[in-house]
């Protein structure tokens, strides 16, 4: 493994519970704020597992202390001091799975929009996630908030370029995919059941035409309404092909 560079906070129970349980990145503190209630007696406890099977302090603290250290309001009283992110090598992400489905998140401009992308990706079963290095990590508790902690527990690679990715994945014999709306096949007509490695493109550069021209997959996701000629955003992109994968594969459960 290697890491990022930043120190965050994350902020919320069910990003902080998940960044405890992925072991993704180094927690040194879990904070909570004072409180009475019977809900807060339930967190309290299980934030109390969590943290001494994670062997983290868990601190009561004021409200002064949470507000001042969290971006928003949706925190709910607990906070967690964490160091930088563990990434995974690119081989790490397939080796011992028999029919992987790698997804590669490119340029997306939103951290909100990235975090969206992580959940659906991660309820669909994708097994990893590639980004460059210059990534939304560092705004890792917005990340952690909007994919509902799945940041914290997806295996998530560093390639320099697209094309690096596609390269090393295409040696450990992944068929190699990407969306476009030229020359492209439907996903619902596509064999998404093979070892797969997909590209998705962000907002405003998409995918490279030398990408393209590379790929074996070229997929495009068909619209009802024949005049609509605008591209989805890449959260619906993500989920939409990314259920579809998983409806192939769990119907048809052998390789065609």
């Amino acid at each position: 493994m290697f890491m990022s560079e930043e120190t965050i906070w994350l902020e919320g129970a069910i990003s902080v519970e998940a960044a405890l349980r992925g072991q993704t990145r180094q927690v040194t503190a879990v904070y909570l704020q004072k409180g009475t209630s019977r809900r807060w007696e339930k967190r309290l406890a299980k934030l109390q597992q969590l943290t001494q099977q994670a062997n983290v302090p868990l601190k009561l603290v004021d409200e002064q202390f949470v507000t001042q250290r969290a971006t928003g309001n949706s925190h709910g009283g607990v906070v967690a001091e964490a160091g930088p992110r563990y990434f995974v090598s690119l081989e790490s992400l397939v080796v011992g799975v028999e029919r992987p489905f790698i997804v590669m998140l490119d340029g997306i401009e939103d951290p909100y929009n990235f975090g969206q992308a992580l959940r659906s990706l991660y309820a669909a079963g994708a097994g990893g996630v590639v980004v460059r290095p210059r990534n939304w990590f560092s705004a890792a508790g917005v990340v952690a908030r909007a994919s509902a902690g799945v940041s914290e527990q997806m295996p998530i690679a560093i390639a320099e370029t697209a094309e690096h990715a596609a390269a090393a994945f295409r040696q450990l014999g992944l068929h190699i995919a990407a969306t476009s709306n030229q020359n492209a096949i439907s996903v619902y007509d596509a064999d998404l059941t093979v070892p797969l490695f997909l590209l998705l493109g962000g907002e405003k550069r998409g995918i490279t035409r030398s990408f393209l021209a590379q790929a074996d997959l070229i997929l495009q996701i068909p619209y009802a309404q024949p005049n609509f000629q605008h591209s989805l955003g890449v959260v619906a992109s993500a989920a939409t092909i990314a259920f579809e994968v998983m409806r192939q594969r769990t119907t048809n459960k052998n390789p065609r």
